[in-house]
């Protein structure tokens, strides 16, 4: 779907499936960062639209429920929910990192890469990103949020998605214990790229080289599968 900013005139995306028909949702613009109402209604489901800015919406940031459970089940009850948009077929990025120093470090890489930077300040924040946006790289610190990074509740939730979803995001992780590019552990935390902090001034060769490699990868994945008859 192609919707309209009324009040800049910027243009946006959001994928169709993002919105469910006949639920009211909110959206930031990029641009002037006005609030704007959508309903998805079948009509309307292939046309662009503008949307007027209600000023009545309540916050799709509150995050004041107690309640922190991993999914944020579907039956979730806040009636606004939070995308984030960028122009066109732009790349996005999550940023799960606390430490200003260590994203005074990335962020200027990852703007010259030609993301659109997303910051979340807390798990809870970050799931809720994840469930209504998608996101092609997750950078994220296996101790945001938590004194243990073994239960570190953004990376298990990142563990459960289901894996059609979960390929289409690349996944970072910034360590203290493990050593840049190490294969077995990447796999054993269900990451694509671990990058040690102690290497981030090599971030942006580690990255491409990193995303380079996962790109193969599943291009020579999808032809073994259509070989077979199963692509």
């Amino acid at each position: 779907m192609e919707i309209i900013c009324d009040q800049c005139d910027r243009k946006l995306k959001i994928p169709d499936e993002k919105i469910p028909e006949g639920r009211k949702v909110t959206v930031t613009c990029p641009g002037c960062k006005k609030k704007l109402s959508v309903e998805h209604k079948p009509d309307i489901h292939e046309e662009a639209a503008s949307f007027q800015f209600d000023p009545g919406e309540s916050d799709p940031e509150d995050t004041s429920s107690s309640e922190f459970g991993f999914g944020l089940s579907d039956d979730y009850d806040q009636p606004d929910r939070t995308f984030e948009f960028i122009e066109d077929e732009g790349k996005i990025v999550l940023i799960c990192e606390e430490d200003s120093s260590i994203k005074e470090k990335i962020k200027p890489v990852l703007d010259f890469m030609e993301y659109h930077i997303i910051e979340a300040n807390n798990a809870r924040e970050a799931i809720k990103k994840m469930r209504y946006n998608l996101f092609n790289l997750i950078v994220i610190n296996e101790e945001f949020d938590t004194r243990d990074p073994d239960a570190n509740g953004v990376m298990i939730y990142l563990s459960r998605m289901q894996m059609l979803d979960r390929r289409k995001m690349f996944v970072t992780m910034l360590s203290r214990r493990f050593f840049t590019m190490d294969h077995m552990m990447e796999l054993n935390k269900s990451v694509n790229l671990i990058i040690n902090l102690k290497n981030l001034d090599d971030v942006e060769k580690i990255l491409r080289r990193g995303i380079s490699d996962n790109d193969m990868f599943y291009r020579l994945y999808m032809e073994n599968l259509k070989a077979i008859g199963r692509g």
